[in-house]
């Protein structure tokens, strides 16, 4: 039985970004099945009293700095969107309306292109909209979609759960009961999973 890897993520977080794009051979090394949990960073950041780095200025100056040596170091490219921070509620009902289907994979690297390669304004439906008929879907279903009081549902209780577990920020990940927060305790991760 493989193990688990339970990734809580909301699109909107560079550092998270940065994880997704390291999760596929870190999953593929350790034989780790990755739980995907779309959660509301906003929704965590109210619930715990928490903040984006970037409220700070001296601590955002920092991290936007410590995130490129990371892409660097991973080998991709993370560029700073100007339009940061983002709301991203209907993105990630977007995400979770996707949750377990064929189209998860596109529609998470859509968003998180379009947000933290590309630059776009995903602020802006019409923006969105774009960047999700460029990448093969429909805007018209996918606002269908997110709009389902389900798909609305399950990110509440999603996001209620993270903060229940002690998640504040994001990503976050779980490996068995053990918490990990951060895209820079990736090695701490997988040390646990092939332990």
């Amino acid at each position: 039985m493989n193990k688990k890897l339970e990734f809580f993520f909301d699109v909107g977080s560079p550092a998270t970004y940065l994880a997704w794009t390291q999760l596929p051979e870190l999953a593929s090394r350790t034989g780790a099945d990755i739980i995907w949990r779309p959660m509301l960073l906003g929704g965590v950041f109210q619930a715990t009293g928490n903040s984006s780095p970037a409220t700070v200025e001296a601590k955002g100056n920092y991290t936007r700095k410590d995130f490129q040596r990371y892409a660097q170091r991973y080998g991709v490219t993370l560029n700073h969107n100007p339009y940061f921070p983002i709301n991203t509620l209907q993105l990630m009902r977007g995400a979770t309306a996707f949750l377990g289907t064929d189209d998860f994979d596109r529609y998470l690297k859509a968003i998180f292109t379009a947000i933290w390669v590309d630059e776009q304004d995903m602020n802006q439906p019409e923006v969105v909209g774009k960047v999700l008929a460029k990448a093969g879907f429909d805007p018209t279903a996918v606002l269908q979609r997110i709009s389902d009081p389900q798909v609305k549902e399950q990110l509440k209780v999603t996001t209620t759960e993270a903060v229940e577990r002690g998640v504040f920020g994001a990503p976050t990940f779980f490996v068995n009961d053990e918490m990990f927060f951060g895209q820079d305790r990736l090695e701490f991760v997988e040390a646990a999973l092939a332990g």
